[in-house]
């Protein structure tokens, strides 16, 4: 069993800032992705934004070159793989050819399992206890969400299909990598981790888009310049400091208290889509946004 660090209050705070904030990126990032979408192949579209990803955590590698960082084990390269496999390659596969195969609605009701899937892998793989607060949270998270997503403008579940079948895998190959990383981080450092794995996932998925015959024209790989553009706010800024957020948070309080901040993914999403794209909000957005701040609240608490 690998417990996450002990962690100050300050330092609890500040994580919650953090974690904040890297979920408000990431509600963002799912109306760029859904927009990026139609532009790329999916596998060029995964391809690229890991490869970005990769080379930037590189960059910050190189930068910190000074710093000594003992060398992986065979055991830790073996975690290195099965989380690249996961985290990158399937969850990106999947994710990516999801979005494009189901509803905005069904996607981010789906996205909204992770926490209740995080808490259970925590529970069967690391043996963390899953008490009652936690279940409390998980369920008015949950309830939080369905409100907030159900009752935005327009929305409705559509059948269920492929598309909602992809998305729900990518959330638990998403939650299986992170049970890994809470380990492995800790033998390691967040970034060392995060680039070692988001560069053996760039590998899986451009043998992957190579394979499958994705077309080796530029046309392929750059579509336009505002189509870069959102790809470069995708792997940047919500894929590369986004995961490296999250991986510190696991290493400092444990996947199933960080999955938690997961339900934020899908209120944000409302929330910017109602800023810039001018959808209105109900009371019942007010009564959802409140349950996910309960929810968060009462789920991440650390037993005495």
């Amino acid at each position: 069993m690998s417990s996450p660090a002990p962690s100050s209050a300050p330092e609890t705070r500040g994580l919650s800032a953090l974690l904040l904030l890297v979920t408000a990126l990431w509600g963002l990032n799912m109306t760029a992705m859904k927009t990026i979408a139609s532009y790329f192949d999916p596998a060029v579209m995964a391809t690229e934004r890991a490869a970005l990803a990769a080379a930037f955590m590189g960059a910050m590698l190189w930068w910190q070159r000074g710093r000594r960082r003992a060398r992986m084990n065979r055991r830790q390269i073996a975690t290195v793989l099965a989380c690249a496999a996961l985290m990158v390659y399937v969850n990106q596969i999947l994710l990516s050819a999801g979005l494009v195969r189901t509803s905005a609605t069904n996607a981010s009701v789906a996205i909204a399992l992770s926490p209740l899937v995080s808490s259970l892998m925590a529970t069967l793989i690391l043996k963390e206890r899953l008490g009652m607060l936690r279940i409390l949270g998980v369920a008015l998270g949950l309830g939080g969400v369905l409100i907030v997503v159900l009752q935005s403008p327009g929305a409705r579940l559509a059948e269920t299909g492929i598309g909602d079948a992809m998305v729900v895998g990518s959330v638990v190959t998403f939650a299986i990598g992170g049970v890994l990383i809470q380990r492995l981080a800790r033998e390691t450092d967040a970034l060392h981790a995060s680039a070692a794995i988001y560069l053996c996932g760039t590998a899986m998925l451009a043998l992957h888009a190579a394979l499958t015959g994705v077309s080796p024209g530029i046309d392929a790989w750059y579509p336009g310049f505002w189509p870069l553009m959102l790809v470069l706010f995708s792997s940047l800024i919500a894929t590369t400091f986004g995961n490296l957020a999250w991986n510190h948070a696991i290493v400092r309080i444990g996947v199933a208290r960080v999955s938690l901040w997961f339900y934020w993914v899908p209120v944000f999403g409302v929330g910017f889509a109602a800023a810039l794209l001018g959808e209105s909000l109900s009371v019942w957005h007010g009564v959802g946004l409140a349950a996910v701040v309960a929810g968060t609240a009462i789920g991440t608490q650390r037993r005495a």
